[in-house]
């Protein structure tokens, strides 16, 4: 492993030497896309460098034992060595982690799509608490978002929503997102005070570039109509909505929120790249059912993921067997404490897979 390290490090020496290239510094994309990979590689490199100077503090101690020491100076050098051995155990288990391969869409922007499920008018006010929790994470993360649309009823809850998170490390953080939440509770809009169970489902998708996904005009159907807002009340007086259909697929996308017909197909287009991406990315799970297994909440979308009890005023993610009884921070989009748990776990997973190839 130490052997692929010091290509590691050759290649962020290189990488330091061409961000002073002139040529380089002139081209602004090359010049980004070569900050970037440097900056990855920093974390590796720094730690490789700590890893190396420690063995070889470890070495000259063990060294230094086989001269003839006064029995105080040979306690000196052997708790040297056992600290030198115990940096060198915590380093080691950092370079394994910093080494488990990154998704390449980390760093990317985010569609989020919320559906009510089960559960009638109770999943609709279910799946607007889902879109409020996830805005207030965004705002929380110093993030950008922008609704790309939305089916809202008449008591404030949606039947869908979709909208875009535009902030880096977005995909990172809110990818183990998919999938089924599960809410249990008493609905407004029951009076015997029985608690019901609802669902919602959530789709995290990467938001992707053109070139990253090929699409033929031809294979689009476009459709132009008026935006309403709810009860039909007339919002815009333009034939300014879009439904786009992509006609291989059968994927129908419809966006209304931007007063620009061509706003509003822009959007449309970003959601279809993002869908036919993750359709790819399914596609190539399927096929390597061992990387699928090493992930956490990227699989299927079906999977139930989540219960939000609130008569207990517990949240309970049952992909890693979390229990927090603080609903109402969740819900205010406090979710970094259980973001943090899934990622160490697909961490931990990944790690397990990595050692048994």
């Amino acid at each position: 492993m130490y052997e692929k390290l010091s290509v590691f490090e050759d290649k962020y020496l290189e990488l330091e030497k061409n961000l002073m290239d002139v040529n380089i510094i002139n081209d602004s994309n090359l010049y980004q896309k070569t900050a970037i990979e440097h900056a990855e590689l920093m974390p590796i490199v720094n730690k490789y460098r700590e890893y190396k100077e420690v063995k070889k503090n470890l070495d000259d101690s063990k060294e230094l034992l086989k001269d003839k020491l006064d029995d105080d100076m040979k306690e000196l050098v052997k708790e040297d060595i056992s600290n030198n051995e115990k940096s060198l155990n915590q380093i080691e288990e950092d370079l394994k982690i910093l080494l488990i391969p990154k998704d390449p869409n980390d760093n990317k922007n985010v569609v989020v799509e919320i559906r009510a499920g089960a559960g009638g008018d109770e999943a609709a006010l279910f799946a607007g608490v889902l879109y409020r929790q996830y805005v207030r994470y965004a705002e929380r993360s110093g993030w950008k978002v922008d609704t790309v649309s939305r089916n809202e009823i008449g008591i404030g809850g949606y039947k869908e929503v979709v909208f875009m998170i535009y902030g880096k490390g977005a995909y990172s953080r809110l990818k183990y997102e998919s999938g089924v939440h599960r809410v249990q509770r008493v609905p407004e809009t029951e009076s015997g005070g029985r608690i019901h169970t609802s669902t919602a489902t959530v789709a995290v998708l990467p938001e992707v570039e053109d070139v990253e996904v090929e699409i033929d005009p031809q294979d689009i159907k476009f459709d132009v109509f008026r935006a309403s807002g709810n009860g039909g009340q007339c919002v815009n007086t333009t034939d300014s909505a879009v439904r786009l259909t992509h006609l291989p697929t059968g994927i129908v996308i419809s966006c209304q929120d931007e007063k620009s017909q061509l706003m509003n197909k822009e959007k449309a287009m970003k959601l279809l790249r993002a869908k036919l991406y993750d359709l790819k990315l399914q596609e190539q799970n399927e096929k390597n059912s061992k990387e699928r297994l090493s992930q956490v909440g990227t699989g299927d979308r079906s999977e139930r993921i989540r219960t939000y009890n609130y008569p207990q005023g517990r949240v309970t993610d049952h992909r890693i067997n979390y229990t927090t009884h603080q609903i109402e921070a969740i819900n205010d989009g406090e979710l970094d404490d259980l973001i943090d748990a899934l990622t160490a776990q697909d961490q931990v997973k990944k790690l397990e897979n990595l050692d048994t190839n």
